[in-house]
């Protein structure tokens, strides 16, 4: 900083508020700096849970289709069923069937929704 004829100030003074200076640029430089990692941090887990989301989404759109496949190729079969011990055999494989699906496609939906929140709680 150049000395102002403005100011009288002694040598000492000037150098002293140049260096008070230069620490805040440094601590001002080094906040910018955190304060962008800290950004591309957060912006990456958003990513990241984006990704995660979008995929489990997915995989309950999947599970939707096969289980109301399953549910019209059901009403299939009973259109075709000779007598009412054949409609509750076949209610019965259904209902025994859909309950074991949806048993695994719980469980890995819920697998999934697991490695979503698993590195965002670890944070």
């Amino acid at each position: 900083m150049a000395k102002d004829d403005k100011f009288d100030m002694p040598a000492q003074m000037w150098a002293f508020a140049d260096k008070s200076v230069e620490q805040a640029k440094t601590a001002f430089d080094t906040f910018v700096v955190a304060a962008q990692q800290a950004a591309t941090a957060a912006q990456s887990q958003a990513m990241n849970a984006h990704s995660g989301a979008r995929e489990l989404g997915q995989l309950a759109m999947r599970y939707t289709e096969r289980n109301i496949a399953s549910s019209f190729d059901f009403a299939q079969k009973l259109m075709h069923a000779k007598d009412a011990a054949e409609v509750v055999a076949l209610h019965s494989d259904y209902v025994n069937g859909q309950m074991a699906t949806l048993t695994e496609q719980a469980k890995e939906l819920s697998r999934q929704a697991s490695k979503m929140g698993g590195p965002a709680t670890a944070a």
